[in-house]
């Protein structure tokens, strides 16, 4: 005689043992790894559920940190950058060990300090096959790189171009004292210019980390 599978039923939220947050469909949350010396995996909640034996499941998909994709990390990669997979799982809910936040790209570079638990998400990524969506993005410089947030960056008041300091034979710390720049192009084309007419150079500073 075939076995009767317990019944389930949906949960509207479940309550992380030991503090006092609670999960729902929908958020992020960190999970505890098998490897304690693996930083905790990183997933959004789909689904919340309990069997009649009062077993609490959570559906999840995981986000990848880069080195986990078949690309691995590259020199654009921000320390907190995820990508949203295509790779579902059920998981006992007693492993997640607290809730965090994977913003959009835009608003992540807006934050002035990125806590423990700031993430960012701008590709979503094809477990199976390394792909990414979208596969193109903007790049700057003339290393030709996307942006990553990490990294401090000026801007040309002549082409708007940002570029990384080392890539314009300057070190960071000069950088952090210019007033106005123009990269190489611009300032053969504007050497006759009246310095006192350049406006002030633009910069974007690495994301600073709370303690």
């Amino acid at each position: 005689m075939a076995k009767i599978r317990p019944g389930k039923r949906d949960l509207d939220s479940y309550a992380i043992k030991g503090t006092n947050k609670v999960v729902r469909a929908g958020d992020c949350v960190l999970m505890r790894p098998s490897d304690t010396d693996k930083p905790s995996y990183v997933a959004r909640v789909e689904k919340i559920e309990v069997d009649n034996r009062n077993n609490m499941k959570v559906r999840v998909r995981w986000y990848y940190r880069p080195e986990e994709s078949l690309g691995g990390r590259r020199q654009f990669h921000g320390a907190k950058e995820l990508f949203l997979s295509d790779h579902y799982d059920v998981q006992s809910a007693h492993t997640i060990e607290g809730k965090c936040t994977v913003h959009s790209f835009k608003n992540y570079t807006k934050l002035d300090n990125v806590g423990a638990e700031d993430y960012f998400c701008r590709f979503e990524y094809k477990a199976a096959t390394g792909g990414f969506t979208p596969d193109r993005v903007a790049v700057y410089c003339k290393c030709e790189m996307p942006y990553n947030p990490d990294d401090l960056m000026v801007q040309c008041e002549g082409c708007k171009d940002w570029f990384h300091p080392f890539c314009v034979g300057m070190s960071i710390e000069e950088a952090k004292r210019l007033d106005r720049f123009l990269c190489y192009g611009c300032s053969d084309e504007n050497s006759k210019r009246p310095e006192s007419t350049l406006p002030s150079v633009n910069k974007v500073e690495p994301k600073r980390r709370k303690k």
